[in-house]
């Protein structure tokens, strides 16, 4: 079995944990780094991220880790969480968490799991694709923006705020979610647009069928406004041009060792409800279990 391991070299814990992978896995699988991991292993043969050739690749880091590396690599991603939240994880490298998910992985006990990613253009240019969402914010820092939304090119509505957020289900979790749009379980396919900090305090996220193409063109040419895919860089949009959103063709792999998504989330304080007994005081808070 050939194996990629990649890190962040720049989150603390992440390259120990990344020489504790090399250390589990030596001997017992072929092993590549990425150039970002070499210093886990400066023996060990290294490839930039793009060319790593892998049945599985190792990433260890936060969420921004992950999805760094899905826009880099078509390989099944397994994610190895050094972070804090660390939505898309559900190994935890401390020990022993790591070492028996690398046992598991080389018994061949794990599933893959796919997910959809969404493509855009800014006019008639391609953006990278994206496995969270993309952010289309006012390019000046406190001014609300005016945006059109189109739906399959027909004009659906109009919205002053900071943004617009464009999400998978993936990424219902995270920026979307902070701007109080749904959860919505990756197994449903479907595309959220949440505003950021609307005009209207009642403005509400809509949850949209995938095969549509969503429009965003914003109407203040004197203002300026930017693209985020993944919180990875910004694209400018011309004045005048519409951002079109659209199901990507490409999908996000995972491998998966058997956590469902809603036990992913305990504990991250993200689920809508308690997860412990009478945590929230309410009726029947002191009844015993069972009652």
């Amino acid at each position: 079995m050939k194996i990629g391991l990649t890190a962040n070299p720049s989150k603390p814990g992440a390259l120990a944990i990344a020489r504790r992978a090399v250390a589990a896995l030596s001997g017992r699988a072929d092993l590549i780094l990425s150039d970002q991991a070499s210093a886990a292993a400066p023996a060990l043969s290294h490839a930039p991220l793009e060319q790593l050739a892998a049945d599985v690749l190792v990433a260890i880091g936060g969420d921004g880790t992950f999805l760094y590396a899905l826009r880099r690599s078509s390989v099944p991603l397994l994610p190895v969480n050094a972070g804090t939240v660390g939505v898309l994880a559900e190994v935890d490298g401390r020990a022993p968490g790591l070492e028996g998910a690398v046992a598991r992985l080389l018994r061949g006990e794990y599933f893959l799991e796919e997910r959809m990613k969404l493509a855009a253009q800014v006019g008639p240019t391609p953006v990278a694709d994206v496995t969270n969402e993309y952010v289309i914010h006012s390019g000046r820092v406190g001014r609300l923006a005016y945006f059109e939304i189109l739906l399959d090119g027909r004009p659906a509505g109009r919205v002053r705020a900071d943004g617009l957020i464009v999400a998978t289900p993936t990424g219902s979790t995270a920026y979307s979610l902070s701007s109080l749009g749904p959860v919505v379980d990756p197994s449903v396919e479907g595309v959220v647009l949440t505003a950021i900090a609307p005009f209207r305090v009642e403005a509400r996220a809509l949850v949209i069928d995938p095969l549509r193409r969503i429009g965003i063109r914003p109407l203040e040419r004197e203002e300026p406004v930017v693209v985020l895919p993944d919180g990875q860089e910004e694209v400018r949009v011309p004045a005048g041009q519409t951002v079109t959103i659209h199901r990507s063709p490409h999908q996000a792999t995972f491998v998966r060792l058997g956590s469902p998504f809603l036990e992913s989330l305990r504990g991250k304080r993200i689920l809508p409800w308690s997860e412990v007994p009478g945590e929230e005081g309410g009726a029947g808070a002191d009844l015993p279990p069972g009652a």
